[in-house]
């Protein structure tokens, strides 16, 4: 097996130590030296001191949840890193010990079989951190909001079914009211905005409950949760909005169903700078949006999808479905298209991937996006025609072409 790096490192990270293994080959014999050094700043420089000591110019570590951030920063700039997945990294069962992994992962980076994990730049991944963040918080703000329905209806008061949004403005003038101690329905109903498709009688109806002090006092504290987390996630955006990436994201927002949340999301995930995927196939398939290959004996035993980046994935996909609903654009030809046969999910995912690979393309050339086109698949006539034909040949029906006038 041919010797790509004869001086590097292997990194076995953990909370509170770090295990390296050092792997040089002096006089055609490799040499493994293994030490174990404290995850503390100083602790960590030291590590780097004695990595540089020894001559080590790669060195390779687990992408283990978070620890191996600080490693990361001490190393950076004075080395090149390699950050590998730890599912491909795995050790033969039975050798398993924190030395023998250190020893293992720098052998498998000396041969050149680690690939290492996309790693961006500082200001992406704090572009990344205040998207992720934004979105943990609107899954709390969702879990509040789902709670005072839940007050709302062990008070049975039916406002869920005569309201779409419980937390909108009627909504919350009414829940405001009720916390305060209103029981009057006609003074309830007087706090709707007027827009809401239920009559003023079904709405005194729904409004007519048992609201005991108790389910005012959780509504109160669901509501000002709902408030504080609302408050949070606004200050999180204009965060994200003085981050140096204002013309990737406006650039990305020209793609249909693409906001201007996802942009933001699409550029904190895979950043703005293209070169490090070499193809856009190559940036699907990291998402996870591509059929998985698992081939045995001749057969394809599953084209499943595997879990690729969660974050960047989920928010590609509500953009699918928002695109797919978008009349005469490409997205919703291809998802009409692909859910004929094949059903509506992988539809779905087909789209996202196309998103995606507009998506590369724009940030690598910097071009607007340009839609092919809800006609883009009915381009030949003749040959859709024939293929309908085929179809209904196949059905046991003969039918004779005559050209339209």
């Amino acid at each position: 097996m041919d010797l790509l790096y004869p001086r590097c490192a292997g990194l076995d990270v953990h909370p509170r130590s770090v295990s390296a293994c050092t792997r040089i080959v002096v006089d055609g014999q490799v040499v493994h030296e293994v030490r174990t050094f404290g995850t503390s700043t100083r602790e960590l420089s030291e590590m780097a001191e004695w990595l540089a000591a020894a001559g080590c110019t790669h060195v390779a570590m687990e992408s283990t949840g978070v620890y191996w951030k600080p490693v990361w920063h001490v190393l950076e700039g004075r080395f090149e890193l390699v950050l590998a997945n730890a599912m491909y990294v795995r050790n033969i069962p039975g050798r398993k010990s924190d030395v023998k992994d250190a020893v293992w992962i720098a052998d498998l980076l000396a041969h050149g079989l680690l690939r290492g994990s996309f790693v961006p730049p500082e200001r992406i991944q704090e572009l990344r951190d205040l998207t992720r963040t934004r979105k943990q918080l609107v899954r709390e703000m969702t879990r509040h909001t789902q709670r005072i329905q839940k007050t709302l209806e062990d008070a049975n008061v039916k406002l869920t079914e005569v309201i779409t949004n419980v937390v909108g403005t009627s909504g919350r003038a009414i829940l405001r009211a009720l916390i305060a101690g209103e029981t009057d329905v006609d003074r309830l109903v007087d706090l709707t905005d007027g827009r809401l498709k239920a009559s003023r009688a079904t709405l005194k109806d729904a409004l007519q409950g048992q609201v005991t002090e108790h389910h005012r006092f959780m509504l109160k504290m669901h509501l000002q949760q709902l408030e504080h987390l609302e408050a949070a996630v606004r200050e999180l955006e204009a965060r994200a909005d003085q981050q140096p990436f204002r013309a990737a994201i406006e650039l990305l927002t020209t793609i249909p169903g693409v906001s201007n949340t996802t942009a933001r999301v699409i550029v904190a995930e895979i950043g703005d700078d293209m070169s490090r995927f070499p193809t856009a196939g190559h940036l699907v398939s990291w998402a996870g949006l591509c059929p998985r290959l698992d081939e045995s004996a001749g057969k394809r035993r599953s084209t499943r999808t595997r879990q690729g980046a969660p974050w960047l994935k989920t928010v590609l996909v509500q953009a699918a479905r928002a695109a797919a609903n978008k009349r005469e654009s490409y997205p919703r030809a291809q998802y009409l298209r692909l859910k004929a046969r094949r059903g509506a999910n992988k539809a779905v995912l087909a789209v996202a991937a196309s998103l995606l690979t507009a998506a590369y393309h724009m940030l690598k050339y910097g071009v607007e996006y340009h839609d092919l086109g809800s006609n883009h698949y009915e381009r030949d006539k003749d040959t859709h025609a024939q293929r309908l034909l085929r179809r209904l040949k196949a059905l046991g029906v003969d039918v004779t072409i005559n050209p339209a006038a």
